[in-house]
């Protein structure tokens, strides 16, 4: 039996570099105070802010005082059961030789808390903790480090009540001031200071914010009490409020307000002080209360015999586990915070990516949580068979005859002891996995999914898992490597290893791969980088023959959610499965979602002005134009048969690919959606197509981003997003575009690219892509044909922003040649190519022949064009340069 609940114990905090006495004190004068000097004033208002260095009890500035130490004089004969201590720690701030953080601060009222309940009938006695200004901020520090330790789970327990006086939750803006203080009235201040505590205290302090979601998501429901300052405190001619309502309470607990300044809410001159009315009904409340609010939390605990009976787990941790320490540290908390809440479930979703480590992660907090549960239990809910197996094995283990999964399920909900249940590989978005969830308040789960959706299943706050860190990344590699830790340092090794890295987008899985194949001396590290360029796909698939995963390779555990796709049979999922196969075409970045509009607007207009010949086929009027060819190879959910836009076969398709986290979804700024594929995913969807999927699929992302480009402002827009995906569309050679349809056809779409390049300055990028032309096809530009203008075109404009000036002439001389014998004098490409010409020649320094030709073109354009037309505007503006 354990011992019987005890006395009430209440401990106060004090302040920063607050006096272990004097800060409880109040002295109330029995004769007039002694002037003081502005500058002690000064000194000594911030003092009662951030604290007073020990002084002499005879320092009473020449008056008669009568001392109230209030925690003594007043509680303990308020409350004669109680034992009443205060808590003093090194904090001041004027003492060169401290530079204890608030951690350490916290951690050592932690410590001192349990050095002093170590028998049996003190670890369970009620506790009541008061904090002044940083000292209940190092309250909060302390009972949010004690969730991460078992030993402190009493302590956790018995707090039956805290009172904050004037806690800046959320920092003050006048630590700033104190901060600046210190250093004027220290002589010198010491090297290497860092005033740690004060910087805490700083207005929206990033830590301070971190401390307080902690401490709110494991103590939110405690009984607390915030009391602030209704007065500012005289600082010389300015008068400030040290500490706001706002940064001084918290949401959804008791806030009351003392008539006093910061330095009062301490203080209390006797039991008929204001203030201290204030105070002490609600500190009499909670010690009246604090029996029954302890024994409440214990009451469950002891339901259950100690330690963990049930280890139904399917494997140890991977001796690889490296880094994810704050996800395991915030489930942990989340775990342990349900033993002391007898009415919720705790449920926690864990999502990502295939191969991020979810399933590692679960294994290695159901380890360090083992203690804490009668019974951990694991389901592989992947398949719907595995899945009833596993729950009926559980059901057999607790006595229980079940048959179906609904038995298994409700044998467990009915378990008064406390459980922990995993269900992993939640991966499938056609099934509903709440039918796998069992009730009752004793349990726990945990469930890994690709979905980001299920999330929608965490009470806790879920885990969206993403890459591991670099640091913790190039740990991971190594260690997978096995290479020796003190080479670890090496900067040769450091940089090999962050490359790979680099390559490999941090994903777990790869990583272990990437070490398990320069571990087997395959290749070595320095090397792996090359290899992974030849041979992709195969370093992908290979893996460690020990500690494997559940899809042994990085390309089996993506491939398992093409499957599912496949597996469907439906529409939608062979609309995600085109969408893939286009993505996987263009960049790994996110792409505008807003380019199949664009294809579709363009291709309607296609179908209207380009007629079908009987044979199948379109007549073109030039090389370069757009056929229906380009718009039969759109994919089936742009549908061009439609009269307006709908994009729900869009959105069907891609939330099914975020679903199975094959893609992530973002805000662009066209105001529109975009796709992205983490860089792994990208290789495998491209590697697992075979040869003529990939001619298909090239051609059907080509047609898109060619059939789109200038139907919007989409290209000016997102230029910076559309760029990597035309680069990585014309990453192949030419001739190997070109075998991906009818030559003319993939010309056009070749054209349309060249022409993003330049509009981008892509200069270098597209002289390359015209070369590759000039070799397929045979052709140079010092002897143009007359059939290939359109790519002379093209490459006049890139030879000019290239500064090869002469060469530009040239070509665009033989180009206006030919359209001066084909066009007629006012057709826009004839005129054009003038426009062009005009332009190389200024730029040759040919200035006269490019009036005399610019000349030409505004006369011919303002006799066939409007006064507002842009194109004669701007052969108008050009000539008023000259």
């Amino acid at each position: 039996m354990p011992a019987p609940l005890t006395a009430q114990s209440i401990v106060a905090v004090q302040g920063l570099g607050a006096h272990a006495f004097y800060t409880w004190v109040r002295k109330v004068p029995t004769a007039q105070t002694t002037k003081r000097t502005k500058e002690r004033i000064r000194v000594k208002t911030f003092s009662r802010l951030f604290g007073k260095k020990s002084r002499s009890p005879d320092d009473d500035g020449g008056r008669t005082t009568r001392e109230v130490m209030w925690p003594r004089d007043l509680l303990v004969p308020a409350f004669t059961n109680a034992r009443v201590a205060t808590y003093s720690y090194g904090s001041d701030w004027r003492d060169r030789q401290v530079n204890t953080s608030l951690w350490e601060c916290g951690q050592q009222l932690l410590e001192v808390l349990l050095q002093h309940r170590q028998g049996a009938s003190e670890r369970r006695r009620p506790l009541i903790l008061i904090g002044h200004s940083l000292g209940g901020l190092v309250i909060q520090q302390a009972l949010t480090n004690a969730v991460h330790g078992l030993d402190y789970t009493d302590i956790r327990a018995s707090v039956a009540g805290i009172i904050f006086l004037g806690t800046p939750f959320q920092g003050s803006s006048e630590a700033v001031y104190a901060q600046w203080l210190a250093k004027l009235i220290r002589l010198q201040e010491a090297e290497g200071h860092r005033y740690t505590l004060l910087k805490t205290l700083q207005r929206e302090c990033a830590s301070l914010r971190d401390l307080l979601t902690s401490f709110w998501r494991s103590y939110g429901d405690y009984n607390m009490t915030c009391f602030y300052e209704n007065r500012e405190a005289e600082y010389g001619p300015i008068n400030r409020q040290f500490v706001s309502r706002q940064s001084a309470t918290l949401v959804g607990q008791k806030m009351m307000y003392m008539d006093t300044d910061h330095s009062g809410l301490n203080k209390f001159s006797g039991a008929d002080d204001r203030n201290f009315m204030l105070l002490l009904p609600e500190l009499r409340s909670m010690v009246e209360n604090s029996r029954s609010v302890v024994e409440e939390r214990y009451r469950s605990k002891d339901a259950s015999p100690a330690g963990n009976v049930h280890w139904m787990v399917p494997r140890t941790v991977n001796s690889l586990f490296t880094g994810r320490s704050e996800v395991v540290e915030r489930m942990q908390s989340a775990l342990r915070n349900n033993g002391l809440d007898a009415t919720k479930q705790t449920r926690i979703a864990i999502t990502g990516i295939g191969g991020m480590g979810k399933s590692e992660v679960c294994l290695k907090v159901a380890d360090l949580v083992r203690a804490d549960f009668w019974g951990v239990f694991w389901v592989d809910v992947g398949r719907e068979s595995t899945a009833k197996n596993d729950f009926i094995t559980i059901a057999k283990a607790l006595g229980s005859p079940a048959e179906s999964v609904d038995e298994a399920r409700q044998s467990l909900a009915n378990t008064k002891k406390r459980w922990l249940l995993v269900l992993d590989n939640a991966d499938d978005v056609d099934v509903d996995y709440a039918r796998y969830l069992p009730s009752g308040a004793q349990g726990a789960i945990i469930l890994t999914s690709r979905n980001p959706q299920c999330s929608q299943y965490s009470t806790a706050p879920a885990e969206a898992l993403v890459g591991l860190d670099p640091e913790h990344s190039t740990q991971l590699l190594l260690k997978a490597a096995r290479m020796p830790e003190e080479a670890w340092q090496s900067r040769e090794t450091q940089v090999q290893a962050q490359e790979i890295v680099s390559l490999l987008g941090s994903h777990t899985l790869a990583l272990i791969q990437a070490g398990a194949y320069v571990a087997e001396g395959f290749c070595q590290l320095a090397e792996y980088p090359k290899k992974y360029q030849q041979h992709r796909k195969r370093l992908l698939e290979h893996h460690p023959e020990q500690e494997q995963s559940r899809y042994r390779d990085v390309f089996a555990t993506f491939e398992a959610s093409a499957d599912a796709l496949e597996r469907s049979g439906s529409q939608e999922g062979r609309d995600a499965l085109d969408l893939l196969a286009v993505l996987c075409m263009l960049h790994s970045g996110a792409l505008p979602l807003m380019v199949f509009e664009d294809a579709w607007r363009a291709a309607r207009r296609v179908l209207r002005d380009v007629p079908a010949e009987i044979d199948g086929t379109e007549k073109l009027d030039k090389m370069g134009d757009l056929g229906r060819w380009h718009v039969a190879q759109l994919p089936k959910f742009v549908d061009t048969e439609a009269d307006e836009w709908d994009d729900y076969c869009l959105k069907k398709a891609s939330a099914r690919l975020v679903s199975l986290s094959l893609v992530t979804r973002h805000a662009l700024g066209d105001g529109g959606g975009g796709l992205s594929m983490h860089p792994l995913a990208h290789a495998w969807a491209k590697d697992r197509l075979e040869k003529e999927q990939q001619r298909r699929a090239w051609a059907t992302a080509g047609c898109v981003l060619a059939v789109s480009r200038g139907q919007t402002k989409l290209w000016q827009v997102c230029e910076r997003e559309l760029r990597p995906h035309v680069q990585s569309l014309l990453s192949p050679g030419v001739q190997a575009m070109l075998s991906c349809g009818p030559q003319e056809a993939v010309l056009a779409v070749l054209l349309r690219c060249g022409w993003a390049l330049n509009t981008m300055r892509e200069d270098a990028r597209l002289e390359q892509l015209l070369s590759g032309i000039y070799q397929a096809l045979d052709i140079t530009p010092s002897d143009p044909s007359r059939e290939h203008v359109p790519i002379w075109d093209l490459a006049a404009s890139n030879m000019g922003y290239m500064g090869h000036a002469k060469e530009t002439v040239e070509l665009l001389e033989h180009v206006v040649e030919i359209r001066e014998t084909t066009l007629d004098e006012r057709h826009p490409d004839r005129l054009a190519s003038q426009h062009q010409l005009a332009s190389a020649y200024q730029a040759n320094g040919q200035t006269t022949k490019a009036v005399e030709l610019l000349e030409h073109v505004v006369k011919i354009k303002r006799a066939t064009m409007t006064a507002t037309h842009p194109s004669r505007l701007v052969s108008e503006r050009a000539l008023s340069y000259y």
